[in-house]
């Protein structure tokens, strides 16, 4: 079974801006799909479709062979915080709470035991090198830092899937390097997949395939090899 499945998307902005039309992917579990393509030609707008958090105007998603069409937003939901794990450019560690704190966030809204949840996180964190960290708040940390804990909570309930969405776009090319490292041996391990939307060849470099996105669809690029 692939864990992500499209069939035949299409999506229009505006009045008649199509973003792309007919379009067909699969990601295996333990693959890691990178997605390029020109600014505003529908890469976020497609990864929000792949998380059930906007609606194509025809076709269909599919998550470990389940449909997302016919689900309920209550359903919708569930699915993300059960099955679905988020990198994003901006990292989006609540300041308010500490590292261990923020990375048990996936595990509490899916009601997981307290302690459980933490004994989890922290080993998360001493997995993407932050061990003994979990008390210090988002201001101690450096962007590297926060991303690697990003990396920690979008993994720690164990996901099938990974959405990221320019996830070193924040970081400098040497942080980013170690981090991207990170997170394809991160999911790779886990046999998840995962899909990357990016502008950085250095990021789709170390994926397994690289699409294209177009207004036709998805066109294969050959991947370049990664350095570092």
């Amino acid at each position: 079974m692939q864990a992500i499945e499209t069939r035949a998307l299409a999506k229009t902005v505006g009045r008649d801006r199509r973003l792309f039309h007919d379009l067909a992917m699969s990601v295996s579990p333990g693959e890691l799909v990178a997605i390029t393509g020109d600014s505003g030609v529908g890469k976020s707008t497609l990864l929000n479709i792949l998380a059930g958090l906007d609606d194509a105007d025809a076709g269909e998603v599919l998550i470990e062979g389940t449909s997302l069409a016919p689900l309920s937003e209550a359903a919708r939901t569930r699915l993300r915080r059960e099955r679905i794990g988020f990198v994003f450019q901006a990292f989006h560690i609540l300041p308010y709470l500490t590292l261990e704190q923020n990375v048990a966030l996936p595990l509490a809204l899916i009601s997981s035991d307290g302690a459980a949840a933490r004994s989890r996180a922290g080993a998360m964190l001493a997995e993407v090198g932050l061990a003994d960290r979990g008390r210090d708040y988002a201001r101690d940390l450096s962007g590297g830092e926060l991303q690697r804990v990003a990396i920690a909570r979008a993994l720690v309930h164990r996901p099938a899937v990974i959405l990221a969405d320019e996830p070193t776009g924040n970081l400098d090319p040497d942080t980013a390097t170690r981090v991207l490292h990170l997170l394809a041996r991160a999911v790779r391990s886990r046999g998840a997949a995962a899909v990357i939307v990016t502008h950085s060849a250095a990021t789709a470099a170390i994926a397994d395939r690289v699409l294209r996105l177009t207004a036709n669809g998805l066109v294969e690029q050959v991947p370049m090899p990664a350095h570092g």
